[in-house]
């Protein structure tokens, strides 16, 4: 699998990952990180992402937000 392919399937269970947390549509989750630049900030990352789990990975998504203005620990959409 390409570099660019595993970097989508990286965006792609984020996506997921955070639907189900947030209890809300993959839509709605999509829309938010591509306002917020997230699907961008995994993808810069990606070289250091790849090495931890996909918890992990979210935790940083969620502290981006906060310092975003993003309230993560209520229901956000």
């Amino acid at each position: 699998m390409s570099e660019r392919a595993e970097i989508i399937f990286m965006q792609t269970r984020l996506i997921r990952l955070a639907s189900e947390e947030w209890h809300t549509t993959i839509q709605k989750v999509n829309l938010l990180f591509d306002q917020y630049g997230i699907l961008k900030f995994i993808e810069d990352c990606y070289d250091v992402f790849h090495m931890e789990g996909d918890d992990a990975v979210f935790n940083e998504i969620k502290t981006v937000l906060k310092n975003r203005g993003i309230d993560v620990d209520v229901r956000i959409i």
